[in-house]
């Protein structure tokens, strides 16, 4: 299992990202993803740069650190064009160190513009129309579209890369998983739920590579880790549909308020147990994934930088 860093957008300002992409390739993270958000989650989380800012800083102070979005929507507050643009850019400044990671999106970021947030079939419709588009444009050249949901009018990218970066599709349900492995060149999943690699791989993603994240929260005690989880982190703990769905930080507090810490622990790993990180591992392993993305939660990312360093890269290496 390789094992990558998350940039959490929603925690850190972009000179804070950018440090701490550096920091993670120093410690012997051999990849990172990076939130593509316009809010963050919660006001408590307290951040949310534009992501394409902060990826050009990225990609001038590391070197090795294979870096991509998890997750872009291109759907509805950035038209794919400006995405294909916009990615163009970060891998021709990358190298081959970039790849795009791209979804269906959160009514939290997309409402925005004032556009109708549509139901997620549609949402699914419009992503596979989105990712044409930009493949489309990558290819260089004068390129008009016209589809259902989506007009592009001679337009030309100038900045390309030397190739194209791969597209990594995020997932979920069956529906999802299926229109990943038919439109992706890799899978990106939040959870490992059963069956959805086995579907992505049915669908056409099979032999492509399978990242997971999880979340934790590394402290010097597992109290202490399971306080600032629910103060920072509780909507990893809300149930079903409501992230795809609330409109704004506000409504996850509220929706989040029923919440106790022992409810946010069950889908945060807390503390400095290397045991408690190894299960979590294991659990994503056997779901089919080679690849984990941790999301280390609250202020303490050097604390996490050396728990990383003594205990999670041996492991890694032990497991790959």
């Amino acid at each position: 299992m390789r094992l990558g860093y998350h940039l959490s957008s929603e925690e850190h300002d972009a000179s804070t990202l950018v440090r701490l992409a550096a920091r993670a390739e120093e410690v012997g993270f051999g990849f990172a993803t990076i939130a593509d958000h316009f809010h963050p989650w919660t006001d408590a989380q307290g951040q949310s740069p534009f992501v394409w800012g902060v990826l050009g800083g990225i990609a001038a102070t590391t070197s090795t650190l294979r870096v991509g979005t998890a997750v872009t929507c291109p759907l509805i507050r950035t038209h794919p064009a400006i995405v294909a643009q916009a990615a163009a850019t970060a891998a021709a400044m990358f190298g081959d160190r970039f790849f795009l990671g791209l979804g269906t999106g959160e009514n939290l970021n997309e409402h925005v513009t004032g556009q109708r947030w549509p139901p997620v079939a549609i949402r699914r419709e419009m992503l596979e129309e989105a990712a044409s588009v930009i493949r489309l444009l990558w290819q260089g050249g004068l390129h008009s579209h016209h589809g259902r949901y989506y007009t592009v009018e001679n337009a030309r990218i100038y900045t390309l890369p030397a190739e194209p970066p791969p597209i990594y599709v995020a997932a979920a349900g069956p529906a999802s998983s299926q229109l990943a492995g038919k439109i992706g060149d890799g899978l990106i999943a939040v959870a490992p739920q059963e069956g959805t690699v086995l579907r992505f791989h049915e669908a056409g993603g099979r032999g492509k590579p399978c990242i997971g994240q999880v979340h934790v929260c590394w402290a010097a005690s597992e109290a202490d880790a399971r306080r600032l989880a629910h103060a920072v982190w509780p909507n990893a703990a809300i149930p079903g549909q409501l992230g795809q769905e609330l409109a704004l930080p506000t409504y996850f507090e509220q929706a989040a308020e029923p919440l106790r810490e022992e409810d946010v622990a069950r889908v945060v790993v807390c503390g400095p147990d290397p045991e408690a990180y190894a299960t979590a591992i294991r659990t994503y392993a056997e779901a089919g994934f080679d690849q984990l993305s941790v999301h280390q939660i609250g202020p303490d990312q050097e604390g996490f930088f050396g728990f990383f360093e003594r205990e999670l890269l041996p492991l890694s290496a032990a497991r790959t």
